[in-house]
């Protein structure tokens, strides 16, 4: 199924109530890439890849499947290009091409990320906020999905090894980051914001060491609250884990900012009912297929 283009068209979002609301494409600000889409057809490595379905479009990135008949399935992410008024925003969607390019390469050799395949070319020319990835065939970590022991202990060693290169994840809150691999093992696939400690001298200040700690102590909290959520022992899932005085502090913020930005988004008629986000025109497939089944 391919995410034609949003244009003005509205669309039937369902309510708790299960009436339905009319909800709207987000307007351009809001999307990474504007009007536009994922392009039909891009090249990598020489090859010509062919559009299959989009995944994601937000704000910070378009992410869409590819496919070429003789290579197989990658993925593309189109990083942000939209300006925000007259306010261009192509550094910052550079910036994050680049930063995960740099994380996933630096974590190539571990076997649970996705590899980098190089240069999105669009009719000729390098896409400068794009990055291509081999596509894992497998399903994100489903809420309160039972898994084996050992997938949890397969992620943690992935950690422990972004933690011993000065690495952090960072957004491991979001389960749909983490992949249940068709092989029943754990991948991480969306780095974009994912946190790498400075070089040289730089990385030995200690604002530097004292960030990476923040960081990485928080992939510890959200990791065993992914791995309690998932066990077999009811008992043992219910222990609540302790709440570091950093996240605390975040969510006293994050908390009212993301109800005010709901409730502006109703506003906008781009979402309905409380806001949430799989109510939108496009939601992310991850968020799409679990409001489905709930």
């Amino acid at each position: 199924m391919d995410e034609k283009s949003a244009g003005n068209s509205q669309q039937k979002s369902n309510q708790p109530n299960g009436q339905k609301a009319v909800v709207r494409p987000r307007p351009a600000m809001f999307r990474a890439l504007g009007h536009q889409d994922p392009p039909q057809q891009v090249e990598i490595q020489g090859r010509i890849f062919e559009k299959i379905r989009v995944f994601k479009h937000d704000s910070w990135a378009a992410t869409a499947l590819y496919e070429c008949p003789d290579f197989g399935k990658a993925i593309c992410k189109f990083n942000r290009r939209q300006s925000i008024g007259p306010i261009p925003m192509r550094w910052l969607g550079w910036l994050l091409a680049r930063n995960e390019s740099r994380i996933l390469d630096r974590l190539k050799d571990s076997g649970q990320v996705p590899i980098i395949l190089g240069p999105v070319r669009i009719d000729g020319k390098i896409h400068s906020n794009a990055i291509s990835r081999r596509f894992i065939e497998g399903h994100p970590l489903g809420h309160k999905e039972p898994v084996p022991v050992e997938f949890f202990a397969r992620l943690r060693d992935l950690l422990s090894l972004m933690h011993d290169r000065k690495l952090a994840y960072v957004d491991l809150h979001k389960r749909e980051n983490v992949l249940v691999g068709d092989d029943g093992q754990p991948y991480l696939i969306d780095f974009q914001i994912s946190y790498a400690s400075p070089s040289g001298f730089l990385g030995r200040l200690p604002s530097s060491r004292f960030i990476l700690n923040i960081l990485q102590k928080s992939d510890d909290y959200h990791f065993e609250k992914l791995r309690r959520k998932s066990l077999p022992d009811a008992h043992a899932a219910a222990q609540p884990v302790d709440r570091p005085w950093w996240i605390r502090v975040h969510r006293g913020v994050a908390m009212p900012f993301r109800q005010m930005r709901r409730k502006f988004f109703v506003a906008l008629k781009v979402r309905s009912g409380q806001g949430m986000v799989h109510t939108e025109h496009f939601t992310e497939e991850a968020l799409r297929d679990e409001a489905a089944a709930s």
